[in-house]
C-alpha cells in the first residue's frame, strides 16, 4: 500500500501513527511546503520569550520519528494538484507522487483583511509558523525599543504578545471585537484576561478597526492614529481547501470528511484544521482548529486508510493556553444552565443542558480540567456521577469504580 499525506502538522502524525497501527509496511510519503520536521506551532511564542529553543521545537517528536516509522519525507515542496482519476499528485516542477490512499492535512493560513496602504508597511508579518517568529524575531533585534502593532485580539494575537511583551518599547493590541478572545470566551471572563494582559504593560484599543496605512501609521476608523515600527496581522485564519476542491471533495469552509475522516471522493481523507467537524457541544458542524482535534482525525484516517475501521465522533471546541502567567482551560457550549464560582484567584463557568456537562471555561485554577472535557466529550449523563462533588473539584471519586477503571486505562 502506498500512502501520501499532504502537510506535516498535527493531523499528519496523527495519520502515520494511525496507518503503523495496523500497517507496519506499506509505503508513507509526506509532502510538505514547510523545511521542518514537525514542530509544536503554539510554541512560537515561548521561542521569541526565550523558553525554548528551536531545536527543542524540532524536537516536538523524536528526531528519528520518519524514520522510526519509515516515513519518506519530501520538504520544501508544494502540491498543486490531486489527480484522483490516475491517483497522483503533481508538484511544483511537474514530479507526480503516486498515492493508493491519500490525506489532505493542509491546515490553514493567516487572514489578511483588504486594508488600504497595507503594501506601504515595510516590517510586517504574521505569527503562525515558525519561519513568521523568526522573521519577527528579526524585525524586533536586540533594541527592546521598537513600537508594535498587533491586529487582532484571539489566541494568535495574543500568544504573539506574550512572546514579545518583554522585549518592545510600546506594545498595542486592536480588534474589532468588544472584548479579547471574542470567539473563546464571554464577557466576564475576558475582561479578567485582558485585566491581567494589561498589568503586564500591553495596551488593548477594542471595537475599532485601522481604516489605513502610511507606512509607520495605522489610521482607525475612530479617527485616532497609532505609530509603529512592527506590525504583526492576526485577524484570523482561512482553511487550505483549494487542492480538495479541485479534486472534487466536497468543500463548504472546510472540507467535508465523515466520522471516519472520509472526503467525499474515494480513497482520499482529510484531517486538521483544514476540514469540518461536527461540534457536539453545540450540535453544529464547524471548523475547529485545535490540536487533539486534529490528531484525532488524522489517527482516525490513519488507521481506515490502512484497512481497520475507526471513528471518531467527539469533537469539541477547547482551548489550554496561558498568558504571561494565568492560565485558561475552555471547552464546549455556553449555551445552558450554569455553575459560577470566581474569586480574586479564579474563575470556573460550568455548563450544563439536558443532563449533560456541554462546557466550561476555568482561569487560575485549572488541575483536572480534562476530568471535565472527559464528561463532554463522553456525553456522561450526571445523573450517574456525584455531580455535586464534581462540581466542587473535578475528582474521579466523583465515577463509580467502573468508571475510574476506564479513565485510568483499566487500572482498578
Amino acid at each position: 500500500m502506498n500512502y501520501v499525506i499532504i502537510g506535516n502538522g498535527t493531523a499528519a502524525v496523527g495519520t502515520i501513527e494511525g496507518i503503523r497501527a495496523v500497517d507496519r509496511d506499506g509505503a508513507i510519503t509526506v509532502i510538505s511546503d514547510e523545511i521542518y520536521p514537525v514542530y509544536g506551532r503554539p510554541l512560537i511564542s515561548y521561542l521569541l520569550l526565550g523558553k525554548t529553543t528551536e531545536d527543542k521545537m524540532l524536537h516536538y517528536r523524536p528526531a528519528d520519528f520518519y524514520e522510526k516509522n519509515g516515513v519518506k519525507t519530501m520538504f520544501g515542496r508544494t502540491v498543486t494538484k490531486i489527480d484522483p482519476t490516475a491517483k497522483t499528485v503533481l508538484l511544483e516542477h511537474g514530479e507526480t507522487v503516486p498515492y493508493d490512499k491519500l490525506c489532505i492535512c493542509t491546515g490553514s493560513r493567516p487572514f489578511v483583511p483588504p486594508m488600504e496602504g497595507l503594501e506601504t508597511v515595510q516590517n510586517k508579518t504574521s505569527f503562525m509558523t515558525l519561519d513568521d517568529a523568526k522573521r519577527l524575531n528579526n524585525m524586533l533585534g536586540d533594541q527592546n525599543d521598537k513600537r508594535v502593532l498587533i491586529i487582532g485580539a484571539g489566541l494568535i494575537g495574543l500568544k504573539c504578545a506574550e512572546g514579545i511583551y518583554q522585549r518592545v518599547g510600546e506594545l498595542t493590541v486592536i480588534d474589532l471585537a468588544p472584548r479579547i478572545l471574542p470567539n473563546v470566551l464571554t464577557e466576564a471572563p475576558a475582561a479578567i484576561i485582558q485585566k491581567h494582559i494589561e498589568s503586564k504593560g500591553v495596551r488593548f484599543i477594542l471595537g475599532d478597526s485601522v481604516t489605513r496605512f502610511d507606512s509607520n501609521t495605522a489610521t482607525l476608523q475612530s479617527g485616532g492614529t497609532i505609530d509603529f515600527d512592527v506590525l504583526v496581522i492576526a485577524v484570523g485564519v482561512r482553511p487550505n481547501t483549494e487542492l480538495a476542491a479541485d479534486a472534487g471533495c466536497d468543500v463548504n469552509r472546510g472540507i467535508l470528511i465523515d466520522d471516519h475522516s472520509a472526503t467525499t471522493v474515494p480513497d482520499i481523507y482529510a484531517a486538521g484544521d483544514c476540514t469540518v467537524s461536527h461540534d457536539i457541544a453545540a450540535n453544529t458542524d464547524r471548523i475547529l482548529a485545535i490540536l487533539p482535534n486534529a490528531y484525532m482525525q488524522g489517527e482516525t484516517a490513519g488507521r481506515n486508510m490502512a484497512g481497520s475501521k475507526m471513528s471518531f465522533d467527539k469533537a469539541i471546541p477547547m482551548n489550554a493556553s496561558g498568558f504571561m502567567g494565568l492560565h485558561m482551560i475552555t471547552a464546549g457550549s455556553y449555551d445552558g444552565d450554569t455553575y459560577l464560582e470566581q474569586d480574586e484567584d479564579h474563575y470556573k463557568l460550568l455548563v450544563t443542558r439536558n443532563n449533560h456537562l456541554v462546557g466550561f471555561i476555568m482561569i487560575g485554577d485549572v488541575d483536572r480540567a480534562g476530568i471535565y472535557t472527559s464528561l463532554i466529550r463522553e456525553r456522561t449523563p450526571l445523573d450517574t456521577i456525584d455531580f455535586d462533588l464534581i462540581r466542587e473539584k473535578p475528582q474521579l471519586m466523583a465515577f463509580s469504580r467502573a468508571e475510574r477503571a476506564k479513565k485510568l486505562g483499566g487500572a482498578h
